[in-house]
């Protein structure tokens, strides 16, 4: 059977119904299985004290904020790209026995507001994403939480404890401190680590700077300027462009068809428009990784070319710790040989123990 999702997938029911066994076709094939949830596995959905409600963070603009209950530290989960906040609602229940838990859906997200940004990425960039759970902690008087990121949200996290160290006691990474949230200047480019280049819009705005040039009357900070794009912002992006003229697709291959998630503006500009480049996080710091991630298609595989993704991913998550360690020397680094992005999910008591841990050794 075939379903669509902006994309496709095409499976075969298994006699009894408990499992299709398939593929999910994004312009190339990935084998990807389904199996019903067990009774243990289940999630039980709406089984926590769960209130709901809705921040306005700026003229216009509200934020769905969770509140789990609790007493003690707060703590507030931020979601990854495409999430909302309820992707805790298994996580959230757990850490209510000991904090006071709430969530945070972004702008653009399920029920929180959704404007229309501008370019680039005006209203979306990681500053006022950053901006917003500052105004969420106000509001509802929340006092020096530990912020705790699933994977972009860690540039959220970055934003937050660089640009407002005082007001948090901690930030916990779930899979979530690479390069939007840690920038690795040695890099030749962002691509080098796994990850899209943010060099185009580096550039853009410098360029951007040129025609007040004439009006600064500062002939050294100018000719600095030009200097730098010149030597490196321009080697960067021609870099960027090669890589991404090597991937190109053969001629005559099926075009990829973009999930309608990522054909949102307002997605697109979250995930690759707003990012910053954060070198200076001097809070307590908790970074949990995937070192490596669990291989989705190891069953599939050989023994050799499992080897081969775990080698690979992994030095992909030991340049992010190299990064972290030099730039946040405080972060306590945790390592979860093949877990899941989905780190909370696949290996939620460990998780649960770190977050634990680190919290209880944080000053009053």
């Amino acid at each position: 059977m075939t379903f669509d999702f902006g994309a496709r997938y095409a499976g075969t029911v298994s006699a009894d119904a408990s499992s299709i066994q398939g593929e999910w076709i994004l312009g190339r094939a990935a084998p990807l299985d389904l199996h019903r949830a067990t009774a243990g596995a289940a999630w039980s959905l709406d089984s926590s004290p769960l209130k709901t409600r809705f921040v306005t963070v700026e003229q216009g603009i509200k934020l769905e904020v969770l509140d789990w209950g609790g007493t003690g530290r707060p703590v507030i989960l931020l979601a990854g790209l495409g999430n909302t906040a309820h992707v805790f609602d298994r996580l959230a229940p757990e850490l209510a026995k000991w904090y006071h838990v709430y969530g945070i859906t972004r702008r653009g997200f399920g029920a929180s507001s959704a404007p229309a940004p501008g370019y680039p990425a005006t209203g979306y960039d990681v500053d006022r994403l950053g901006k917003d759970v500052v105004a969420v902690m106000d509001a509802l008087q929340i006092d020096r939480p530990v912020l705790v990121g699933h994977s972009i949200a860690g540039e959220e996290l970055s934003d937050v404890g660089s640009r407002y160290p005082g007001k948090i006691a901690g930030l916990i990474y779930l899979d979530a401190a690479e390069p939007y949230a840690f920038y690795d200047a040695s890099a030749k480019t962002m691509t080098d680590l796994g990850y899209w280049p943010d060099d185009f819009d580096v550039l853009r705005r410098k360029l951007a700077q040129l025609p007040l040039m004439l009006f600064t009357g500062n002939r050294e900070e100018d000719s600095a300027l030009i200097d730098q794009i010149l030597t490196a912002d321009l080697p960067r992006v021609r870099t960027d462009l090669e890589t991404w003229k090597r991937e190109l697709p053969p001629a005559g291959a099926q075009p990829v068809a973009i999930p309608p998630v990522l054909r949102s503006p307002i997605n697109q500009a979250i995930a690759l428009s707003g990012a910053a480049r954060f070198t200076f996080v001097k809070v307590p710091i908790l970074a949990i990784f995937a070192d490596p991630h669990a291989d989705p298609n190891a069953s599939r595989q050989t023994p050799a070319q499992v080897a081969a993704f775990d080698a690979r991913d992994k030095a992909f998550a030991e340049a992010y710790i190299a990064v972290v360690e030099r730039d946040a020397p405080q972060a306590h680094i945790v390592r979860i040989a093949h877990a899941n992005h989905y780190v909370f999910f696949s290996n939620e008591s460990e998780v649960l123990s770190d977050i634990h841990r680190f919290i209880q050794a944080l000053p009053p």
